[in-house]
């Protein structure tokens, strides 16, 4: 990933935060004919396990190559940001569009998991993980179980031993205080979450 140093994201709290973040990434594997590309929700497991599950019928995890690692990408808050945003817009005009986004890549060797038992559990705590902001969480268990165990063999699991983890946030740090301050005012509007984002920057 071209990293540059200035937006270079290596604290392994911020790079958990990205990828808890981020809600759907993509997985990809080298297989014998190319590039194999899946996205799946990845629920950290730890600091050095990705879990999640992809359809049975999806050839990635029968034609991954065991023998290479393979690559989980995550993307956090992103946006556009405006030229218009720029104090500097008004003093220059030397101002050109550009776009902020944090991002995370995990590069590690996949296993794939068939065990029903060790399905029902990845299952169940991505589950968890996503209904626990609602006011009455849906769980596993309220469905029949033999309905669960149907769908159990539609699926495998898989997990990604994080071996490296490469982090970008850029969010203005290059630009003047009253330029960041511009595009966050700017981006309140079209992206909260990404002014939030850079807000803490200033911190």
């Amino acid at each position: 990933m071209y990293v540059p140093p200035a937006f270079a994201e290596t604290r392994p709290e911020e790079l958990h935060a990205i990828m808890r973040t981020a809600s759907l990434p993509v997985l990809v594997s080298p297989t014998a004919t190319g590039l194999a590309a899946t996205h799946l929700p990845l629920s950290l497991d730890g600091t050095d396990k990705l879990v999640g599950h992809m359809a049975r019928a999806n050839q990635h995890w029968r034609e991954f190559d065991p023998h290479a690692e393979s690559l989980a990408i995550f993307t956090a808050v992103d946006g556009y940001v405006s030229p218009s945003w720029y104090p500097t817009k008004a003093e220059t005009g030397k101002v050109v569009p550009t776009w902020n986004y944090q991002a995370v890549h995990a590069t590690g060797r996949l296993e794939i998991v068939e065990d029903q038992a060790a399905l029902l559990e990845i299952v169940s705590r991505l589950t968890d993980r996503f209904e626990s902001p609602r006011a009455t969480p849906w769980t596993v268990s309220d469905a029949p179980p033999d309905y669960i165990a149907g769908h159990l063999k539609g699926i495998v699991g898989v997990v990604l031993h994080i071996t490296k983890l490469q982090g970008v946030a850029k969010l203005s740090q290059n630009k003047s205080l009253a330029d960041r301050e511009g595009v966050i005012a700017g981006a309140e509007a079209e992206s909260p979450a990404l002014a939030a984002a850079m807000r803490r920057t200033l911190d």
